[in-house]
């Protein structure tokens, strides 16, 4: 008896996918619910689980081909018994080669799908032409998309994160005993933003063709780096978690865009977005827009400068905060009173709680 293996309806937004690689070659045996082939899409990596053991008879859709929802990807013949030898994987557009390590953003680690090579001789330079992925694709071309499109301006400041620091220091391990989480300073920063966005609604708000759609609530983006480019899992009704609940939701959210277990619906909407190059060691950058999205907000890293405070030199830790924004919907006034109001919140975390 045979089973056939098809590609899983997509998501609405998903047109296609792209078969990224086989974990079993034909003749090979497979157990229900084993994973057998990752599918590209431009936003997730999608994984094929086997819907019955037995053994891979034949393979129909090879490495490197465009697939769409149902397409027939394999055969699976129940009760029949793996081949001593497996059958050798043939392979349509791209092989996988030894690479170490694997650049962010290019498949799995220790591999690379390379489209040409040049092969090296004695004395002679090589090099390596390498295919975008599906993820990388989309992510250039929505980064030239925001870049064409919207009027994106880049104002900063900084931010004395003594206060801050001291508060999450003192009350961390309580904190993690309490809420089985670990108190970061994401979830500071995420409702300090919150409360800045109340005070302007422009920077929460989207450009909808000429009507600016103002959103009355808050589903923050929380930008995540992974080994196959930058993934935006959203927070839904972030104004409405505690911290604790904040921090578990950011701590997932990054497990599980790194493991590639992430849904496409965690990744889309969204009304503001916050990214950490600090993470990296990043001092200043300028952060693009997510768009439709009016604004983003840069975390860097926490190093200690000298400053003046109350007339005297005192060392500090100092994080320098950038806000990019669509000059379309928010004005240089609104972007500047809204990193103040960051800043503020965060130099006194008494705000917060107050909601001043």
């Amino acid at each position: 008896m045979s089973i056939e293996v098809r590609v899983p309806q997509l998501p609405e937004s998903v047109a296609d996918a792209v078969l990224a690689r086989w974990h079993k070659q034909a003749g090979q045996a497979v157990t229900r619910d084993e994973n057998l082939v990752d599918l590209e899409t431009d936003k997730v990596m999608l994984e094929v689980p086997a819907p019955a053991s037995g053994v891979l008879k034949e393979i129909v859709i090879q490495n490197g081909s465009t697939v769409i929802g149902g397409q027939l990807l394999a055969v699976i013949e129940i009760n029949a018994l793996a081949t001593a030898t497996p059958a050798v994987l043939p392979v349509a557009v791209a092989v996988s080669a030894p690479l170490a390590p694997a650049a962010p953003g290019v498949g799995k680690p220790g591999t690379v799908s390379v489209a040409a090579a040049t092969l090296p001789s004695k004395g002679a330079r090589t090099e390596q032409r390498v295919a975008m992925t599906r993820l990388r694709t989309r992510i250039a071309e929505r980064l030239v998309l925001a870049q064409s499109t919207a009027a994106m301006l880049t104002t900063f400041n900084e931010v004395d994160m003594s206060a801050v620091s001291e508060l999450r220091n003192r009350h961390k391990a309580r904190f993690e005993k309490a809420h089985g989480v670990k108190l970061g300073f994401s979830s500071f920063f995420i409702k300090a933003a919150i409360e800045a966005l109340r005070k302007f609604p422009a920077l929460n708000a989207s450009l909808d063709g000429h009507d600016m759609v103002y959103h009355e609530y808050f589903d923050l983006g929380v930008a995540v780096s992974t080994e196959r480019g930058l993934m935006v899992p959203v927070i839904r009704d972030a104004q409405n978690l505690s911290m604790a609940k904040l921090e578990g939701a950011v701590s997932e959210y990054a497990r599980m865009a790194r493991e590639g277990t992430i849904a496409l619906g965690d990744l889309t909407g969204g009304t503001f977005t916050i990214t950490n190059g600090g993470v990296f060691g990043s001092l200043l950058s300028t952060p693009i827009l997510n768009m439709p999205q009016a604004a983003i907000l840069g975390m860097h890293k926490i190093q200690e400068r000298p400053v003046v405070v109350d007339g005297k030199i005192v060392i500090r830790p100092m994080m320098y905060v950038a806000l990019t924004y669509d000059h379309r919907i928010v004005d240089g006034r609104e972007s500047v009173q809204f990193l103040v109001s960051i800043k503020d919140a965060l130099e006194d975390p008494a705000r917060l709680l107050l909601q001043l």
